[in-house]
């Protein structure tokens, strides 16, 4: 599996970059995890949006959905352009009825319904989920392929849950909105603490921080989570690319 990260900003995205957004990709399927501000811009720096395979939406806070909207409209110009390969399927829950409605548009994107019990397939990817602790309805999701496996923790206060759900992943994609001692949790997020704790205890090959704040020194975020992480941590920088 290859990962690129396409946005990484928590809320809002800084100037020029986006906010959450990433390519997955394995045997030539292209699978694009939630698609904030600025996410459908920046994919074009990788691939064209009519080459995506499918889309996969963990809630439906703008950061993570914003260019939902956007892409669909790049997916109907391209079809008037004769480029456009067939309908985009987009999964996700269907706890916010009206953000689940929005994702169908004309024959181009279709929403498809996931719950926390669902075990889809992907292409290569089988993808499972858990639900996260946040404001809105959201899920984590644990997706395999190859016999490598990625956890991605979506939005989410630290939950006892994630370490089962998220055992021996290759790759811990976890948010970490705040910084070690401030408390995330009534907030519905992570701190750096939270994703070392996370990370050691599901006993994770490497760990990137996602979702990041805007104030402070996010090298700092390193710093914290290795007090309780014994393995590699870095930061989600746009343009990354990991091979799990």
């Amino acid at each position: 599996m290859k990962l690129t990260i396409i946005g990484q900003w928590g809320g809002y995205p800084k100037a020029g970059e986006a906010s959450t957004g990433y390519l997955l990709e394995a045997n030539g399927f292209k699978l694009l995890i939630d698609c904030g501000s600025g996410v459908l811009s920046h994919l074009q720096h990788h691939i064209e949006a009519t080459e995506l395979d499918a889309v996969l939406l963990s809630h439906y806070h703008p950061d993570h959905v914003a260019d939902i909207g956007v892409l669909q409209h790049a997916l109907l110009i391209q079809y008037f352009l004769g480029k456009n390969k067939g309908t985009l399927p987009v999964y996700a829950h269907r706890e916010d009825q009206q953000g689940y409605n929005s994702l169908t548009y004309k024959d181009l994107m279709t929403a498809h319904e996931y719950t926390e019990d669902s075990s889809l397939s992907l292409g290569p990817f089988t993808v499972t989920f858990v639900k996260s602790k946040h404001p809105v309805p959201c899920y984590g999701m644990r997706i395999e392929a190859g016999g490598e496996s990625l956890f991605y923790t979506a939005d989410s206060a630290y939950r006892e849950e994630f370490v089962s759900f998220g055992q021996d992943a290759d790759l811990l994609l976890c948010e970490c909105n705040f910084y070690g001692e401030m408390d995330a949790s009534n907030a519905g997020h992570m701190t750096s603490l939270d994703a070392g704790r996370l990370a050691q205890k599901t006993n994770a090959r490497n760990l990137i921080l996602t979702h990041l704040p805007h104030f402070g020194d996010l090298e700092q975020l390193i710093t914290e989570a290795k007090t309780i992480y014994s393995g590699h941590v870095s930061l989600a920088e746009k343009d990354m690319v990991v091979e799990i």
